[in-house]
Protein backbone atom coordinates (compact mmCIF):
# COMPACT_ATOMS: atom_id res chain seq x y z
CA UNK A 1 0.00 0.00 0.00
CA UNK A 2 2.66 2.23 0.62
CA UNK A 3 4.45 1.53 -2.66
CA UNK A 4 1.34 2.10 -4.42
CA UNK A 5 1.09 5.75 -2.62
CA UNK A 6 3.82 6.44 -3.31
CA UNK A 7 4.38 6.02 -7.31
CA UNK A 8 0.53 7.81 -7.44
CA UNK A 9 1.40 11.00 -5.91
CA UNK A 10 4.46 11.78 -7.94
CA UNK A 11 2.37 10.64 -11.29
CA UNK A 12 -0.54 13.05 -9.74
CA UNK A 13 1.67 15.83 -9.06
CA UNK A 14 3.59 15.41 -12.56
CA UNK A 15 0.40 15.03 -14.51
CA UNK A 16 -0.76 18.79 -13.06
CA UNK A 17 2.65 20.19 -13.92
CA UNK A 18 2.91 18.91 -17.62
CA UNK A 19 -0.85 20.03 -17.74
CA UNK A 20 0.01 23.27 -16.72
CA UNK A 21 3.00 23.64 -18.90
CA UNK A 22 0.55 22.46 -21.92
CA UNK A 23 -1.88 25.58 -21.13
CA UNK A 24 1.12 28.22 -20.98
CA UNK A 25 2.13 26.87 -24.54
CA UNK A 26 -1.05 27.60 -25.33
CA UNK A 27 -1.79 31.14 -24.49
CA UNK A 28 0.79 32.74 -26.40
CA UNK A 29 -0.09 30.67 -29.56
CA UNK A 30 -3.72 32.30 -29.62
CA UNK A 31 -2.91 35.20 -28.36
CA UNK A 32 -0.63 35.68 -31.95
CA UNK A 33 -3.11 34.33 -33.90
CA UNK A 34 -6.08 36.91 -32.82
CA UNK A 35 -2.69 39.33 -32.52
CA UNK A 36 -1.78 39.87 -35.93
CA UNK A 37 -5.61 39.62 -37.10
CA UNK A 38 -5.95 43.11 -39.29
CA UNK A 39 -9.31 45.00 -38.61
CA UNK A 40 -8.91 44.77 -42.99
CA UNK A 41 -9.57 40.63 -42.27
CA UNK A 42 -11.59 40.58 -39.33
CA UNK A 43 -14.98 39.18 -40.19
CA UNK A 44 -16.57 41.29 -37.28
CA UNK A 45 -15.95 44.35 -38.05
CA UNK A 46 -18.36 46.11 -39.28
CA UNK A 47 -20.49 45.12 -36.09
CA UNK A 48 -17.50 46.62 -33.94
CA UNK A 49 -17.58 49.63 -36.13
CA UNK A 50 -21.15 50.19 -35.58
CA UNK A 51 -20.52 49.99 -31.79
CA UNK A 52 -17.44 52.31 -31.41
CA UNK A 53 -19.49 54.79 -33.80
CA UNK A 54 -22.13 54.84 -31.42
CA UNK A 55 -20.48 55.63 -28.75
CA UNK A 56 -18.29 58.36 -30.01
CA UNK A 57 -21.45 59.70 -31.08
CA UNK A 58 -22.36 60.21 -27.65
CA UNK A 59 -19.16 60.86 -25.91
CA UNK A 60 -18.89 63.79 -28.82
CA UNK A 61 -22.14 65.17 -28.12
CA UNK A 62 -21.53 65.12 -24.68
CA UNK A 63 -17.70 66.95 -25.06
CA UNK A 64 -19.37 69.50 -27.24
CA UNK A 65 -22.21 70.59 -24.41
CA UNK A 66 -19.72 70.56 -21.72
CA UNK A 67 -17.39 72.51 -23.49
CA UNK A 68 -20.17 75.27 -24.26
CA UNK A 69 -21.19 75.07 -20.74
CA UNK A 70 -17.68 76.19 -19.52
CA UNK A 71 -14.49 75.91 -17.93
CA UNK A 72 -15.41 74.83 -14.16
CA UNK A 73 -17.07 72.08 -16.45
CA UNK A 74 -14.60 71.13 -18.43
CA UNK A 75 -12.28 70.97 -15.02
CA UNK A 76 -15.06 69.13 -13.36
CA UNK A 77 -15.29 66.72 -16.11
CA UNK A 78 -11.42 65.89 -16.12
CA UNK A 79 -12.28 64.83 -12.55
CA UNK A 80 -14.48 62.74 -13.38
CA UNK A 81 -12.52 61.18 -15.72
CA UNK A 82 -9.19 60.83 -13.57
CA UNK A 83 -11.39 59.04 -10.88
CA UNK A 84 -12.53 56.71 -13.48
CA UNK A 85 -8.61 55.98 -14.62
CA UNK A 86 -7.79 55.48 -11.04
CA UNK A 87 -10.57 53.53 -10.54
CA UNK A 88 -9.37 51.47 -13.39
CA UNK A 89 -5.87 51.48 -12.69
CA UNK A 90 -6.29 50.34 -8.96
CA UNK A 91 -7.79 47.17 -10.16
CA UNK A 92 -5.50 45.84 -11.74
CA UNK A 93 -3.38 45.16 -9.08
CA UNK A 94 -6.29 43.99 -6.58
CA UNK A 95 -6.50 40.64 -5.46
CA UNK A 96 -9.77 39.87 -3.70
CA UNK A 97 -8.13 37.29 -1.09
CA UNK A 98 -5.95 39.76 0.12
CA UNK A 99 -8.39 42.85 0.42
CA UNK A 100 -10.69 40.65 2.45
CA UNK A 101 -7.81 40.30 4.74
CA UNK A 102 -7.08 44.15 5.08
CA UNK A 103 -10.57 45.62 5.55
CA UNK A 104 -10.02 49.61 4.97
CA UNK A 105 -6.64 49.40 3.09
CA UNK A 106 -9.16 49.93 -0.35
CA UNK A 107 -9.89 53.34 1.16
CA UNK A 108 -6.37 54.26 1.33
CA UNK A 109 -5.93 54.20 -1.86
CA UNK A 110 -8.65 56.67 -2.23
CA UNK A 111 -7.14 58.82 0.15
CA UNK A 112 -4.16 59.26 -1.18
CA UNK A 113 -5.90 59.77 -4.22
CA UNK A 114 -8.14 62.84 -2.92
CA UNK A 115 -4.93 64.46 -1.07
CA UNK A 116 -3.35 64.76 -4.25
CA UNK A 117 -6.07 66.25 -6.14
CA UNK A 118 -6.16 69.19 -3.15
CA UNK A 119 -2.58 69.35 -3.75
CA UNK A 120 -2.47 69.93 -7.67
CA UNK A 121 -5.86 71.22 -7.93
CA UNK A 122 -5.04 74.26 -5.06
CA UNK A 123 -2.09 75.05 -6.47
CA UNK A 124 -3.82 75.87 -9.70
CA UNK A 125 -7.15 77.45 -8.79
CA UNK A 126 -5.72 79.27 -6.13
CA UNK A 127 -5.31 82.45 -7.92
CA UNK A 128 -8.40 82.21 -10.07
CA UNK A 129 -10.15 81.51 -6.52
CA UNK A 130 -8.83 84.62 -4.98
CA UNK A 131 -9.86 86.48 -7.76
CA UNK A 132 -13.74 84.91 -7.43
CA UNK A 133 -14.05 86.26 -3.50
CA UNK A 134 -12.25 89.67 -3.60
CA UNK A 135 -15.84 91.54 -3.23
CA UNK A 136 -16.24 89.92 0.19
CA UNK A 137 -13.97 90.72 2.93
CA UNK A 138 -14.84 87.41 4.82
CA UNK A 139 -14.82 85.21 2.16
CA UNK A 140 -11.39 86.34 0.86
CA UNK A 141 -9.31 86.70 4.46
CA UNK A 142 -10.91 82.93 4.63
CA UNK A 143 -9.37 82.31 1.40
CA UNK A 144 -6.27 83.97 1.73
CA UNK A 145 -5.65 81.68 5.19
CA UNK A 146 -6.66 78.40 3.32
CA UNK A 147 -4.64 79.38 0.56
CA UNK A 148 -1.25 80.52 3.33
CA UNK A 149 -1.93 76.72 4.53
CA UNK A 150 -2.81 74.80 1.43
CA UNK A 151 1.08 72.89 1.23
CA UNK A 152 0.57 72.06 5.16
CA UNK A 153 -2.89 70.59 5.31
CA UNK A 154 -1.79 68.72 2.13
CA UNK A 155 1.34 67.64 3.80
CA UNK A 156 -0.55 66.95 6.75
CA UNK A 157 -2.94 64.69 5.18
CA UNK A 158 -0.31 62.50 3.41
CA UNK A 159 1.31 61.82 6.84
CA UNK A 160 -1.95 61.16 8.04
CA UNK A 161 -2.20 58.04 5.15
CA UNK A 162 1.17 57.33 5.49
CA UNK A 163 0.93 56.43 9.32
CA UNK A 164 -2.54 54.93 8.51
CA UNK A 165 -0.23 52.57 5.98
CA UNK A 166 2.37 51.76 8.26
CA UNK A 167 -0.23 50.64 11.12
CA UNK A 168 -2.24 48.31 8.74
CA UNK A 169 0.90 46.50 7.89
CA UNK A 170 -0.08 42.73 8.42
CA UNK A 171 2.10 39.61 9.04
CA UNK A 172 2.58 37.74 5.96
CA UNK A 173 0.94 40.54 4.00
CA UNK A 174 4.32 43.01 3.57
CA UNK A 175 4.69 42.37 0.14
CA UNK A 176 1.23 42.55 -1.05
CA UNK A 177 0.60 45.66 1.02
CA UNK A 178 3.64 47.34 -0.28
CA UNK A 179 3.04 46.96 -3.57
CA UNK A 180 0.14 48.64 -3.54
CA UNK A 181 1.40 51.37 -1.87
CA UNK A 182 4.21 51.75 -4.58
CA UNK A 183 1.41 51.05 -6.77
CA UNK A 184 -0.52 53.78 -5.89
CA UNK A 185 2.12 56.46 -6.01
CA UNK A 186 2.72 55.15 -9.65
CA UNK A 187 -1.04 56.31 -10.43
CA UNK A 188 -0.88 59.18 -8.74
CA UNK A 189 1.85 60.55 -10.80
CA UNK A 190 0.48 59.17 -14.37
CA UNK A 191 -2.82 60.11 -13.41
CA UNK A 192 -2.10 63.85 -11.61
CA UNK A 193 1.13 64.72 -13.37
CA UNK A 194 -0.10 64.93 -16.72
CA UNK A 195 -3.48 65.88 -16.26
CA UNK A 196 -2.61 68.85 -13.83
CA UNK A 197 -1.42 70.06 -17.42
CA UNK A 198 -4.78 70.06 -19.40
CA UNK A 199 -6.42 72.00 -15.95
CA UNK A 200 -4.12 74.39 -16.54
CA UNK A 201 -4.49 74.62 -20.15
CA UNK A 202 -8.38 75.36 -20.07
CA UNK A 203 -8.06 78.30 -17.93
CA UNK A 204 -5.21 79.89 -20.55
CA UNK A 205 -8.14 79.63 -22.92
CA UNK A 206 -10.63 76.68 -24.26
CA UNK A 207 -9.02 76.59 -27.60
CA UNK A 208 -5.49 75.42 -25.82
CA UNK A 209 -7.14 72.67 -24.31
CA UNK A 210 -10.24 71.79 -27.23
CA UNK A 211 -7.82 71.67 -29.98
CA UNK A 212 -5.42 69.07 -28.92
CA UNK A 213 -8.01 67.30 -27.61
CA UNK A 214 -9.78 67.06 -30.56
CA UNK A 215 -6.51 66.80 -32.77
CA UNK A 216 -5.99 63.55 -30.96
CA UNK A 217 -9.51 62.12 -31.59
CA UNK A 218 -8.97 62.75 -35.06
CA UNK A 219 -6.57 61.11 -35.40
CA UNK A 220 -7.79 58.37 -33.65
CA UNK A 221 -10.78 58.33 -35.74
CA UNK A 222 -8.91 58.56 -38.72
CA UNK A 223 -6.09 55.70 -38.29
CA UNK A 224 -9.06 53.68 -37.44
CA UNK A 225 -11.11 54.32 -40.49
CA UNK A 226 -7.90 54.03 -43.15
CA UNK A 227 -6.75 50.47 -41.53
CA UNK A 228 -10.27 49.87 -41.34
CA UNK A 229 -10.59 49.83 -45.33
CA UNK A 230 -7.10 49.74 -46.66
CA UNK A 231 -4.48 48.68 -43.59
CA UNK A 232 -2.64 46.07 -45.13
CA UNK A 233 1.25 46.35 -43.61
CA UNK A 234 1.28 46.14 -39.94
CA UNK A 235 2.99 49.16 -38.11
CA UNK A 236 4.15 47.95 -34.49
CA UNK A 237 3.73 44.11 -32.89
CA UNK A 238 2.72 45.78 -29.49
CA UNK A 239 -0.27 46.88 -31.07
CA UNK A 240 -0.48 44.23 -34.14
CA UNK A 241 -4.01 46.46 -35.69
CA UNK A 242 -2.46 49.22 -36.08
CA UNK A 243 -1.51 49.68 -39.55
CA UNK A 244 1.08 51.89 -41.54
CA UNK A 245 -1.71 52.63 -44.06
CA UNK A 246 -4.06 53.60 -40.94
CA UNK A 247 -0.59 55.26 -39.44
CA UNK A 248 0.46 57.69 -42.59
CA UNK A 249 -3.61 59.24 -43.61
CA UNK A 250 -4.08 59.65 -40.19
CA UNK A 251 -1.03 61.94 -40.07
CA UNK A 252 -2.19 63.91 -42.93
CA UNK A 253 -5.66 64.29 -42.06
CA UNK A 254 -4.85 65.42 -38.58
CA UNK A 255 -2.37 67.82 -39.73
CA UNK A 256 -4.48 69.46 -42.00
CA UNK A 257 -7.59 69.45 -39.25
CA UNK A 258 -4.92 71.51 -37.03
CA UNK A 259 -5.06 74.00 -39.72
CA UNK A 260 -8.64 74.18 -40.40
CA UNK A 261 -9.73 73.92 -36.79
CA UNK A 262 -7.45 76.68 -35.28
CA UNK A 263 -8.88 79.05 -38.05
CA UNK A 264 -12.22 78.15 -37.15
CA UNK A 265 -11.99 78.17 -33.09
CA UNK A 266 -10.29 81.01 -33.02
CA UNK A 267 -12.55 83.68 -34.14
CA UNK A 268 -14.36 82.87 -31.10
CA UNK A 269 -14.30 84.82 -27.79
CA UNK A 270 -15.12 81.74 -25.78
CA UNK A 271 -12.74 79.68 -27.01
CA UNK A 272 -9.55 82.28 -26.91
CA UNK A 273 -10.32 84.53 -23.84
CA UNK A 274 -7.97 82.73 -20.56
CA UNK A 275 -10.71 83.13 -17.50
CA UNK A 276 -8.98 84.48 -14.61
CA UNK A 277 -11.55 83.69 -12.34
CA UNK A 278 -14.26 80.50 -11.39
CA UNK A 279 -17.12 82.56 -12.48
CA UNK A 280 -19.37 81.23 -15.42
CA UNK A 281 -20.28 84.17 -17.46
CA UNK A 282 -19.91 85.34 -20.97
CA UNK A 283 -15.99 86.13 -21.59
CA UNK A 284 -15.01 89.32 -23.68
CA UNK A 285 -11.47 90.23 -24.08
CA UNK A 286 -8.66 91.65 -26.89
CA UNK A 287 -7.56 88.06 -28.68
CA UNK A 288 -4.29 89.21 -29.18
CA UNK A 289 -2.04 89.43 -32.25
CA UNK A 290 -2.45 85.28 -31.97
CA UNK A 291 -5.90 85.42 -33.46
CA UNK A 292 -6.07 88.28 -35.75
CA UNK A 293 -6.05 87.63 -39.24
CA UNK A 294 -2.96 88.68 -40.95
CA UNK A 295 -2.74 88.76 -45.35
CA UNK A 296 -0.34 86.64 -47.26
CA UNK A 297 -0.36 87.85 -51.25
CA UNK A 298 -0.05 84.58 -53.51
CA UNK A 299 2.68 83.93 -55.04
CA UNK A 300 2.89 84.78 -59.12
CA UNK A 301 2.81 81.34 -59.98
CA UNK A 302 -0.87 81.21 -59.59
CA UNK A 303 -3.00 81.10 -62.36
CA UNK A 304 -4.90 84.52 -63.26
CA UNK A 305 -8.36 82.28 -63.30
CA UNK A 306 -7.75 81.70 -59.56
CA UNK A 307 -10.38 83.67 -57.53
CA UNK A 308 -8.51 84.76 -54.51
CA UNK A 309 -4.99 86.69 -55.37
CA UNK A 310 -4.18 86.71 -51.38
CA UNK A 311 -5.30 84.51 -48.19
CA UNK A 312 -6.19 85.50 -44.22
CA UNK A 313 -4.48 83.25 -41.65
CA UNK A 314 -4.49 83.51 -38.07
CA UNK A 315 -0.93 83.09 -36.88
CA UNK A 316 -1.95 80.50 -34.36
CA UNK A 317 -2.87 78.31 -37.16
CA UNK A 318 1.20 78.19 -37.84
CA UNK A 319 1.10 77.38 -34.08
CA UNK A 320 -1.77 74.37 -34.89
CA UNK A 321 0.52 72.97 -37.38
CA UNK A 322 3.15 71.96 -34.71
CA UNK A 323 0.31 70.82 -32.56
CA UNK A 324 -1.17 68.38 -35.48
CA UNK A 325 2.49 66.91 -36.12
CA UNK A 326 2.61 65.94 -32.28
CA UNK A 327 -0.56 64.75 -32.57
CA UNK A 328 -0.09 62.32 -35.31
CA UNK A 329 3.26 61.43 -35.29
CA UNK A 330 4.55 61.49 -31.37
CA UNK A 331 0.93 61.12 -29.32
CA UNK A 332 0.30 57.31 -30.55
CA UNK A 333 2.84 56.45 -28.72
CA UNK A 334 1.41 57.18 -25.73
CA UNK A 335 -1.21 53.76 -27.26
CA UNK A 336 1.13 52.25 -28.03
CA UNK A 337 2.49 52.22 -24.70
CA UNK A 338 -0.94 51.66 -23.12
CA UNK A 339 -1.12 48.47 -25.58
CA UNK A 340 2.47 47.02 -24.02
CA UNK A 341 0.87 47.76 -20.55
CA UNK A 342 -2.07 46.06 -21.14
CA UNK A 343 0.03 43.13 -23.00
CA UNK A 344 2.42 42.97 -19.48
CA UNK A 345 -1.27 42.15 -17.62
CA UNK A 346 -2.31 39.76 -20.40
CA UNK A 347 -5.60 42.10 -20.38
CA UNK A 348 -7.63 43.10 -23.81
CA UNK A 349 -8.81 46.66 -22.47
CA UNK A 350 -8.27 48.72 -18.72
CA UNK A 351 -12.29 48.48 -18.40
CA UNK A 352 -15.45 48.00 -19.79
CA UNK A 353 -17.30 51.36 -19.18
CA UNK A 354 -17.21 53.01 -22.84
CA UNK A 355 -19.02 49.97 -25.40
CA UNK A 356 -16.71 49.40 -28.36
CA UNK A 357 -13.77 51.26 -26.50
CA UNK A 358 -13.10 49.80 -23.20
CA UNK A 359 -12.89 51.67 -20.70
CA UNK A 360 -11.47 55.88 -19.69
CA UNK A 361 -8.29 54.52 -19.37
CA UNK A 362 -7.80 52.99 -23.09
CA UNK A 363 -9.38 56.70 -24.80
CA UNK A 364 -6.97 59.37 -22.37
CA UNK A 365 -3.42 57.10 -23.46
CA UNK A 366 -2.78 59.42 -26.30
CA UNK A 367 -4.63 62.58 -24.85
CA UNK A 368 -2.57 62.70 -21.50
CA UNK A 369 1.01 62.55 -23.53
CA UNK A 370 -0.78 65.40 -25.95
CA UNK A 371 -1.77 67.35 -22.92
CA UNK A 372 1.62 67.37 -21.54
CA UNK A 373 2.67 68.93 -25.05
CA UNK A 374 0.36 71.34 -25.32
CA UNK A 375 0.89 73.14 -21.95
CA UNK A 376 4.48 72.77 -22.62
CA UNK A 377 4.68 74.46 -25.90
CA UNK A 378 1.52 77.17 -25.28
CA UNK A 379 4.37 78.64 -22.22
CA UNK A 380 7.52 77.97 -24.29
CA UNK A 381 6.39 79.56 -27.65
CA UNK A 382 3.17 81.53 -27.31
CA UNK A 383 3.31 83.09 -23.93
CA UNK A 384 5.07 86.06 -23.57
CA UNK A 385 7.74 85.57 -20.60
CA UNK A 386 7.86 88.84 -19.52
CA UNK A 387 5.88 90.65 -16.75
CA UNK A 388 2.14 91.53 -17.15
CA UNK A 389 -0.08 93.41 -14.63
CA UNK A 390 -2.29 90.41 -14.22
CA UNK A 391 0.98 88.36 -13.11
CA UNK A 392 1.89 90.91 -10.42
CA UNK A 393 -1.76 91.43 -9.50
CA UNK A 394 -2.21 87.53 -8.83
CA UNK A 395 0.68 87.48 -6.62
CA UNK A 396 -0.12 90.59 -4.69
CA UNK A 397 -3.45 89.04 -4.16
CA UNK A 398 -2.53 85.84 -3.34
CA UNK A 399 1.04 86.46 -1.02
CA UNK A 400 0.43 90.14 0.64
CA UNK A 401 -2.67 90.26 3.49
CA UNK A 402 -5.37 92.97 3.05
CA UNK A 403 -3.16 95.30 5.47
CA UNK A 404 -0.40 94.96 3.56
CA UNK A 405 -2.28 95.43 0.01
CA UNK A 406 -3.36 98.32 1.47
CA UNK A 407 -0.30 99.81 2.40
CA UNK A 408 1.45 98.89 -0.93
CA UNK A 409 -1.76 100.78 -2.64
CA UNK A 410 -1.03 104.11 -0.16
CA UNK A 411 2.49 104.14 -1.30
CA UNK A 412 1.94 103.45 -4.78
CA UNK A 413 -0.27 106.61 -4.60
CA UNK A 414 2.33 108.58 -3.04
CA UNK A 415 5.29 107.58 -5.52
CA UNK A 416 2.88 108.55 -8.51
CA UNK A 417 1.50 111.76 -7.06
CA UNK A 418 5.70 112.63 -6.13
CA UNK A 419 6.66 111.33 -10.18
CA UNK A 420 8.87 108.52 -10.83
CA UNK A 421 12.25 109.71 -9.95
CA UNK A 422 14.72 110.38 -12.74
CA UNK A 423 18.23 108.18 -13.04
Amino acid sequence: MQRDTSTTAPSTTSGRIRHRKRSNEVIPEVSKANGTQLLVNDKSKYKSMLIRAYSSVWMIGGFVLIIYMGHLYITAMVVVIQIFMAKELFNLLRRAHEDRQLPGFRLLNWHFFFTAMLFVYGRILNPRLVNTVTSDMVLYRLVSSLIKYHMVICYALYIAGFMWFILTLKKKMYKYQFGQYAWTHMILIVVFGQSSFTVASIFEGIFWFLLPATLIVINDIAAYIFGFFFGKTPLIKLSPKKTWEGFIGASVTTIISAFMLADIMGHSQWLTCPRKDLSTGWLHCDPGPLFKPESYSLPGWIPHWFPWKEVSILPVQWHALCLGLFASIIAPFGGFFASGFKRAFKIKDFGDSIPGHGGITDRMDCQMVMAVFAYIYHQSFVVQQSLSVEMILDQILINLSFNEQEALYLRLGEILQQGIPKS
